[in-house]
This record gives structure tokens, sequence and C-alpha cells, in this order.
């Protein structure tokens, strides 16, 4: 969910999926000023993978203090920077790049002017062509929907302190110009490390659903997720237990400002924070009010096998390959599920990967590496993301019981092309446990032809977010602020 896309394992269902990056701030620079002069190679280059609508991808090769080749790959569609090369060599006209842990091989040949890079990019038993140019990376993809000055409303940084964690987290607050006191809400983002403005996919999906909020007369708190751009905190070791006392200082934060209506201040969370609003509502008196997009209703179990198999269909894998990763991915479920010791859950799922890479397919196993060294960078990566702490705690959470402790008004949506919380699987669950609840104002919609972001979309897939234009349906955000200006707004 969120930029957390988790992908069966062993499948080709994405090139580059989010989860299987582990993103990284340091882009490494060329160093001898010799090696820069004798290495056509060195340098920034960039091109685009035509995996369904196109992916952007940007290498960024150096050298070190021998001269050798070392680097980093960015793909900005996906919002992942410094994903580190493994191997990176150049011989004669032929450059060789690997990632191992993410099973990537790019082969290609220098021009004659040095200028291009033309070869084969492989990737979970996918070739496809791949042409990269020397030079500056590409601007950032126009998004019409995106503020520009002047702006009719109050824009202010703030920070709010966690006194829970011990940490202060960093904010924009947007207000209304209009006086007295307005309702306010909270936008909670999904999961993996995001920015207030919830930046993915070469979108910015929050700055835009403030920047109506706000223009409709209700203030908007944004945050940067714990350890992430100008937040303190740990974010690889936080879990969405954590995530909720963030967003309760929040509430609290905007409770406590003399231009902000104490009795209005409400959630909006997406994808995984749609697990963060209902927990965090029913352990705090001071939410009046939660938006749930893409939310999930049942446990992260069900919720990642049904994105392995939506996904990965959609992507275009056989039957055959998806039957296997759902099969991997149950037993890699029921080893975590066996609550050993650490070493003990490592090897048992260092076998059941073992034991999908001998029965997957020659191009499958072609792209892993058939070297131990490659195998081990590949299950290695496997095993931590998925012994992480957030990886345990969203398998086992369960949002039935958070759900049926709410009592304020709640506003349920998800798009019928979601396929990482499938609105078939969810969105009955929220409304059952919330009728359970005796909530008596509960709004639920599946809004038809909109994606995981709310983008009007074709298939769904991941790999078509980048391509489109807008960020966030109209529709959607109209129904947003018109259900929570019809309760809260003076």
């Amino acid at each position: 969910m969120g930029k957390r896309i988790v992908n069966a394992l062993l499948t080709t269902a994405a090139v580059l999926a989010p989860t299987a990056i582990i993103t990284m701030t340091t882009v490494l620079l060329p160093s001898p000023a010799v090696a820069q002069v004798t290495n056509p190679a060195i340098g920034t280059w960039s091109g685009n993978l035509p995996a369904g609508p196109g992916l952007s991808l940007v290498f960024h090769f150096a050298a070190d203090s021998s001269g050798a080749l070392t680097g980093t790959l960015d793909s900005p569609d996906q919002g992942a920077t410094g994903i580190p090369l493994d191997e990176v060599t150049l011989t004669g006209d032929s450059l060789k790049v690997r990632i191992n842990g993410l099973g990537v091989e790019y082969d290609a040949a220098l021009s004659a002017d040095s200028t291009k890079f033309a070869g084969e990019f492989r990737q979970g038993g996918m070739t496809l062509p791949l042409e990269i140019t020397k030079g500056d990376v590409p601007a950032r993809q126009p998004r019409p929907q995106e503020p520009t000055g002047p702006l009719p409303y109050d824009t202010e940084e703030v920070t709010f302190h966690n006194a829970a964690a011990g940490i202060t987290l960093a904010a924009t607050l947007t207000k209304p110009r209009s006086p007295g006191t307005h309702p306010a809400a909270v936008l909670v983002s999904g999961s993996g490390p995001q920015d207030r403005d919830e930046s993915l996919m070469g979108h910015k999906p929050f700055l835009v659903l403030a920047d109506h909020l706000t223009r409709n007369g209700i203030a908007v708190l944004r945050y940067d997720d714990r350890g992430v751009a100008a937040s303190e905190g740990d974010f690889a070791t936080a879990t969405t237990a954590d995530f909720v006392t963030d967003a309760l200082a929040a509430t609290e934060y905007l409770r406590g400002r003399p231009d902000i209506d104490a009795d209005g201040v409400g959630l909006i969370g997406h994808s995984e924070g749609g697990l963060v609003a209902p927990a965090a509502a029913a352990q705090s008196g001071g939410v009046a009010w939660i938006v749930l997009l893409a939310g999930p209703g049942v446990p992260g179990e069900e919720i990642l096998l049904a994105q392995i198999e939506k996904i990965s269909r959609a992507s275009g894998a056989s039957e055959e390959m998806i039957a296997r990763s759902l099969a991997t991915q149950r037993r890699v479920h029921d080893v975590l599920r066996a609550d050993d010791d650490e070493a003990t859950t490592a090897r048992h799922l260092r076998e059941v990967l073992r034991s999908a890479i001998d029965s997957a397919s020659a191009a499958e196993r072609a792209a892993i590496g058939s070297s131990d060294a490659q195998i081990n960078a590949y299950t290695d990566a496997q095993i931590r993301q998925v012994t992480s702490p957030w990886f345990r705690n969203f398998l086992r959470y369960d949002p039935r019981p958070s759900l049926e402790a709410v009592r304020v008004p709640v506003l349920a949506l998800n798009g019928s092309l979601d396929l990482q919380v499938a609105p078939e699987q969810n969105l009955p669950e929220i409304e059952a446990a919330l009728e359970r609840a005796g909530n008596g104002d509960v709004a639920v919609h599946e809004l038809a032809g909109l994606n995981h972001l709310f983008q009007p979309a074709t298939l769904g897939a991941p790999a078509e977010y980048a391509s489109i234009e807008e960020t966030f349906s109209p529709t959607a955000l109209s129904m947003i602020s018109e259900w929570i200006a019809a309760r809260f707004r003076h």
C-alpha cells in the first residue's frame, strides 16, 4: 500500500516494485578526476523502460578511489532513489549492471560517440529493451492539479511534539482566510516513508487534497512521517501502532490552536493511514470524524495475498506463476506466524525461498542469478523485508476491532480499480464493523474507474500511476470536502 506495494516472491508482476526497493538518500558522485576522463560511463544516464505505460530509470555511474565503477539507480516514477548497484563494469563498449537483491540485469553497448547505451533490461523473467542517454535527468512531468500562487489561503510551516515517542514532527498547516475558527483535517499517509505531500509516482496527492479542502473552508495539517524529511524519529523500526501516536499528537496540536475548531478536528487516512485513523479515533475522544481512503477492512495477510494476485494478473503474469507466488507467500506467512527466534525464522524463510527458486522457471532463475552469492543476496533482501517490525505487525493486524469502537462520523471511499486494497474485499468489512459499533453516521462508496491513488485508470495497476496526468479525482475530492462541510463547517 502506498509506496510499500508488497509483491509476490519470485513473481514478474512488476518491474522494480516499490517494496522491493531499498531507498537510500545518497547518490554516489565521481571521485578521481582521472577516472572521469578515462571512463566514458561516469555520469548520469536516463531512459524509459517500456513496461506498461513506461517507467523512467536514471543511472548514476561513478568511480571509487581505485577507479572501479560504482553507482546507483533511481526510479523517479516510483519515488525511489539511490538503489545501490551490486555490479557495474564497462569492458570495451560493453556495459554490465547487476542489482542482485532485485534480480535486475542490464547489458548494453556504448555508442560510437559515447552518448548512448542500448541493450536489454531483465528482471523476473521479463526482458525489455532499454536505451539510456547521457545528460541531465528529464524534468518532472507537470501535474495540473498542483496549486500555484498566489493562493487564496494562508500557509504556515509548523512543528508538533509526540510526547509518547519523544520526537518532533514537521508539518505544513493551510488555513482558510475567513474569520473565526475552522474544522481541520490531519492527513495520514500510506505505507512506506512518506513526506507531507505523500509524494509518489511523480504525484503529490496530499498537496492536491490539502489545497482543495482549504479552498473549501477546511484547515489541513499534513506532516512528514517520522524519520522522513524534516521530522525526527526512526521510520525503519516503527509499526502502525507508532503511527497512531503520531496522528494523535497532530490532532492534539490542532485542538490547541485558537484558530481551529477543537471539536471539528478529524483524520483522513490513505491506505495504511486507513488503519491509523480508526485506531486513533477509538483511543481518543479528540478525533471528531474520520475519512478512510482505500482503507483496509481485513487483516494484512488477506490484503497482501489479494494484492499479489490482482497486481500480478494485471501485469501479465501467467496463472501458473501467480499460483506459485501465492503458495510461496503463504509459506512465508506460516513461518512468520510461528514466532520462532530470529535465527530459526531466517533459516526457515531461507528454506522456503530456496525451494521456490528451485521450482521456478529458467527465466525466473536467470533473473536472480545462478551463483551462490547472487541467490544469497536475493534471499537476504527478501528476508529483511518480511522480518521487519512493520511487516510482521501488518501481517497480523486486524482493523475490525478498532472500527467496532468508532462512534464518530465515518466516510469510507475506495476505487473500483484499486488492486492494492480491493474494494470488494475491504469495504463490506468496514461497513459491517461500523454497523456492529452502532455507528449511525457512516457513508461507504465505491467510486467507478478509480485506482488506489483515486486516479481515473484503465487497469488499476501500479505501473499506470505515473503516466496518469490527474493526481486526484475531482469527484472524490468534492465528496470528501462536502461530507466534512455538511457536518463541521460553520
